[in-house]
């Protein structure tokens, strides 16, 4: 929260109002470029029932800055369109159901230069706002949320975008840039931590969502993890030695989507002639054995874990593990949009990767923390109603901004889910 304008300089006033203003323009223009290399067409599109077009993710985070922020907080603000306040509420589909997700592609109308027009419409608004000296600390609240939250979309967008282009026959790119890099695989360590009562959570001025607190204490017994995330040759053996054939290997829930879906490899694998590809946002390629391998869910992971010998971490122990790795990775910004192949950790006896590259299963249920109270109103109602049937992953991706992620911040799927930039890491009882 910022200081209260009657408690602060006007010269510090004006300068923190700037760095609000770059900061929203930057990250604003960032979505854009995302959907700059597309057609309308390609906006427009919704592959599956979890996913969202293009156009519908540019709308919606512009609809979190006209419902929370400027409909409230700006006086004589008008509506862009009345009818997008029902169009891109997360909980609605065009004719005004709860059934928001499955239609979202059927939204022909606004086309995507109106959708555009919307957002230059919100933007100019909230730039009037942002100049005010009277800038509530509550209203600045409000806009960092909203900006963690359009960079949450920025991965959406990419990872439904991804999943569109894979369905098409062609396999078409949305950037060719291949290959991505030459580092060859570190080894992978086990690193060790001891028994005892630690502290997990976010505590501090700084941004975090309401699921990420309060800070609590945890006991942990003793525990290892493993140096870096499983790579892609790493899932291979496990293919070759039978893996998704081994019912043993799996959880029951796990079995039985293997069954029913004819799961053989990760999502976007093929096989041609022996050799496996996979679809990546820069087109088909082989498959590289060094890098993480992603896009596995929860029943993958696990089985994974167990078919090792090992077991995937709790959301403490990678909470725990990760506190002092460092925050440097492979994340949206480096245009790589895929795992990179690990390298070894900066100092001896830290992770690896912890941060960027894929998210990592953990085997901890998505559940509140002790003395947990979701933020009052429509703002807080997300984590109440997902706090169930889900599993928490850690540490970010290629996908995500670097900006938006940290130690304790916690994203959330059920298990199933392949369409992510999802992966592993290992861990065992010491």
């Amino acid at each position: 929260m910022n200081p209260s304008p009657d408690s602060t300089p006007a010269r510090q006033r004006a300068h923190i109002l700037q760095e609000h203003s770059t900061t929203y323009r930057a990250i604003r223009q960032a979505t854009e470029a995302l959907a700059a290399p597309l057609s309308a067409e390609d906006c427009a599109i919704q592959s599956m029932p979890d996913a969202s077009p293009v156009k519908w993710h540019l709308a919606h985070t512009s609809w979190f800055f006209e419902t929370f922020v400027l409909a409230p907080h700006l006086p004589g603000y008008g509506d862009f369109n009345p009818a997008f306040r029902v169009l891109f509420n997360s909980y609605y589909n065009a004719v005004g159901d709860k059934h928001p997700r499955p239609e979202r592609g059927m939204l022909s109308r606004p086309g995507l230069d109106e959708v555009l027009a919307y957002r230059h419409h919100v933007d100019q608004a909230m730039l009037t706002l942002m100049q005010q000296p009277a800038l509530a600390g509550q209203t600045a609240q409000l806009i960092e949320l909203g900006l963690h939250h359009e960079q949450q979309h920025q991965e959406l967008i990419l990872t439904d975008l991804k999943h569109l282009l894979s369905r098409n026959p062609q396999k078409p790119a949305y950037q060719k840039q291949w290959p991505l890099t030459s580092v060859r695989s570190s080894k992978m360590q086990w690193l060790s931590f001891a028994e005892g009562l630690r502290e997990m959570g976010h505590d501090g001025p700084t941004f975090a969502f309401d699921n990420e607190t309060p800070r609590h204490r945890v006991w942990l017994d003793a525990f290892q993890i493993a140096s870096q995330p499983v790579t892609h040759g790493d899932f291979i053996e496990f293919i070759d030695d039978g893996g998704y054939r081994r019912p043993e290997l799996w959880l029951s829930a796990g079995w039985d989507a293997v069954t029913q879906q004819g799961w053989q490899a990760p999502a976007y694998w093929t096989q041609d002639a022996g050799q496996w590809r996979v679809f990546t946002l820069h087109g088909e390629v082989a498959v590289d054995p060094d890098t993480p391998v992603c896009h596995v869910s929860f029943f993958e992971a696990e089985a994974f874990a167990r078919w090792a010998g090992a077991r995937l971490p709790t959301e403490a122990e990678w909470e725990i593990a990760a506190r002092d790795a460092p925050r440097a990775g492979n994340f949206l910004e480096s245009g790589a949009l895929h795992p990179l192949a690990p390298k070894p950790a900066r100092a001896e006896g830290l992770l690896a990767q912890a941060f960027g590259d894929v998210w990592e299963w953990t085997r901890s249920d998505y559940g509140p923390y002790p003395g947990f109270q979701p933020t009052a109103g429509a703002v807080g109602e997300y984590n109440g109603k997902f706090m169930c049937g889900q599993h928490v992953l850690r540490g970010g991706s290629c996908a995500t901004p670097a900006s938006h992620i940290r130690a304790t911040y916690r994203n959330f799927f059920p298990p199933a889910t392949r369409w992510q930039f999802s992966g592993l890491r290992l861990a065992r009882d010491a």
